[in-house]
């Protein structure tokens, strides 16, 4: 019997696969559990349907995705930080510091997308900002001292 999978089933397949099991095991297991349904032609087509909305959403996705990595791309980011006579930093920047930066800078962009390991010294360094679909972007933070304002 030809059943849509609804969940994973291990040994099976993954959600939205058509596979082809025993009668019994679709009717007593996977039906019973409400992992999968018959497929009929009107099941068939509603999961093609599906395929295309949600390819067409990760296509719409891609493309936000490269607009925002083109426009975030070789931006420069200052941040004043407190820094010692020898040129390091009190507190290390880290990449929550620099999303902030960007959020404030208008770029909704999450710590966890950011690939950095935690600045402890004044000067330039280049980040790399992670995206979905395999798309990066690099941007400069610049750390220096505040400015004495008397």
């Amino acid at each position: 019997m030809k059943v849509i999978l609804l969940q994973n089933v291990p040994g099976v397949g993954r959600a939205d696969d058509i596979k082809e099991v025993a009668d019994g095991y679709a009717r007593n297991f996977l039906f019973a559990r409400h992992l999968a349904v018959p497929a009929s032609e009107k099941a068939t087509n509603d999961l093609a349907l599906k395929h295309k909305r949600v390819a067409k959403e990760a296509e719409r996705d891609l493309s936000l995705q490269q607009k925002v990595a083109e426009k975030i791309e070789g931006q420069e980011i200052e941040l004043k930080e407190k820094v010692s006579e020898a040129g390091h930093l009190y507190a290390a920047v880290t990449a929550v510091k620099v999303a902030e930066a960007l959020k404030k800078a208008g770029y909704q962009i999450t710590p966890e997308q950011i690939i950095m390991k935690p600045l402890k010294e004044a000067g330039t360094f280049p980040v790399k900002i992670k995206f979905r679909h395999g798309l990066e972007a690099t941007v400069s933070v610049v750390i220096t001292p505040p400015t004495k304002n008397n």
